[in-house]
């Protein structure tokens, strides 16, 4: 009864219209007063401890890092690197897309930002050069999904968080599936734009293509320094984003000299607006969090997934269909930060890897940004591209299918994942 207590109170918040955050509040107050034990101090004790989390200050740092990182020019000397090295293959600004969108999750470590960032580029310019416009922007909107799995991904250090599990390795995990996930949209692309009359641009001689990669590799080594620092020990995610936000400041400012103070200013700004939607829901996931287990609605779960324990792949199956279809419906934060606390006792039980069932979650989970209604970064794309929801659900549906494909091929697999983690952790 307590289950129902709570899914019911939290999709009816949901349902008229109340933030996800207060939602998740008052589906907790419902369930504290079903089990007869409210009390207004346990609720603020809970909000204080879901935001006090020295992990969590990582968010912050590693969203205003990206924010520095566009507003200093980095997304366009990215492009113009991608326009170098494939530019002149036939459908080449599609690849163009792919291989912009791989360097630039790097920077970012979010879906919408960078589809905000890149589909005001990419877009227009595939457009004028002939491709198709709901095309163009699906496959925009496909390929950053990239960002929130390869590091530094926000996704991940919430879900580290929440669930106890180590957000370095969580990070080099994901940095093969998101190269996977590439290569899958690339040959997707390749298939479906064969018959486009566009033009193709001429080829840059090896000078050129070495200048170009040159003016991006200020760009480039950011995530480098950030992998290879954690790998080594030299410093945790949350230093990790502090020198991420130092490395920023100091390309954006000495060596493209692109940021201006009012840019300091507005990205300050931009950064602690994101920064306290994302820390509020964790706050506020904490409280229902508690009341969950509380109420042993962990317990409940696990006793209903009891009969497909002795198979960790069908576990996984089932738990993966279950954050898709929830994914349709809710955006990834509040996913990880809700299902999170109920799935990983059944995980640890089943003899799961945390660090692998964390990346395939996480990856179920952006991969739901692709899916009506709520759909967050098909709304940012269709507004870089200018077209209806209508027209990008269509042109996407080979894009998402590939991506589904893969996703169930990790699961069927997992030393897809494991074997490269295993062997870039060791």
């Amino acid at each position: 009864m307590s289950m129902f207590i709570f899914l019911v109170s939290l999709c009816a918040a949901m349902a008229i219209g109340v933030p996800i955050a207060f939602s998740l509040l008052f589906s907790g107050v419902c369930l504290m007063f079903y089990l007869d034990v409210f009390d207004a101090q346990i609720i603020a004790q809970n909000l204080m401890l879901g935001a006090d989390s020295f992990a969590m200050m990582a968010v912050p740092f590693f969203v205003m890092a990206g924010d520095l990182m566009n507003r200093g020019g980095l997304t366009q000397r990215i492009v113009d690197a991608a326009l170098a090295l494939v530019g002149h293959i036939r459908g080449g600004l599609g690849y163009v897309a792919i291989l912009a969108i791989v360097m630039f999750a790097s920077l970012v470590g979010s879906a919408v930002a960078s589809t905000a960032a890149l589909g005001a580029i990419l877009i227009p310019m595939m457009v004028n050069a002939g491709y198709d416009r709901n095309r163009s922007t699906a496959l925009v909107a496909a390929g950053n999904i990239v960002s929130p799995i390869m590091p530094p991904s926000v996704p991940m250090i919430i879900f580290g968080v929440t669930a106890g599990v180590s957000i370095s390795k969580l990070f080099i995990s994901g940095i093969m599936p998101g190269l996977y996930i590439s290569v899958a949209l690339a040959a997707t692309w390749a298939w479906v734009a064969r018959k486009d009359k566009v033009q193709v641009l001429p080829r840059k001689s090896g000078r050129e293509m070495l200048q170009a990669v040159g003016k991006a590799l200020w760009a480039l080594l950011m995530p480098v320094l950030i992998v290879v620092g954690m790998r080594g020990g030299i410093f945790t995610p949350t230093e990790a984003g502090v020198v991420a936000v130092a490395y920023a400041l100091f390309v954006g400012t000495f060596v493209y000299r692109a940021l201006t103070f009012r840019d300091l200013f507005e990205c300050l700004a931009s950064s602690a607006k994101m920064t306290s939607v994302i820390m509020f829901l964790a706050a506020a996931a904490m409280v229902s969090s508690w009341l969950m287990t509380i109420g042993n609605i962990p317990g409940l779960v696990s006793e209903i997934l009891e009969p497909f324990m002795h198979s960790p792949i069908l576990l996984m199956l089932i738990i993966n269909l279950v954050v898709i279809l929830v994914g349709t419906a809710m955006d990834v934060t509040p996913t990880i930060l809700i299902l999170t606390p109920v799935l990983m006792p059944i995980v640890r039980q089943a003899g799961i890897d945390p660090v692998y069932f964390g990346l395939i979650f996480v990856i179920n989970n952006v991969i739901g940004l692709l899916t009506p209604p709520v759909g967050t970064v098909l709304n940012v794309a269709c507004g870089a591209g200018k077209i209806s929801m209508e027209a990008i659900v269509k042109a996407i549906i080979p894009f998402f299918i590939v991506e589904c494909i893969l996703l169930l091929l990790m699961i069927l697999y997992p030393p897809l994942v494991i074997a490269p983690l295993n062997w870039l952790t060791r």
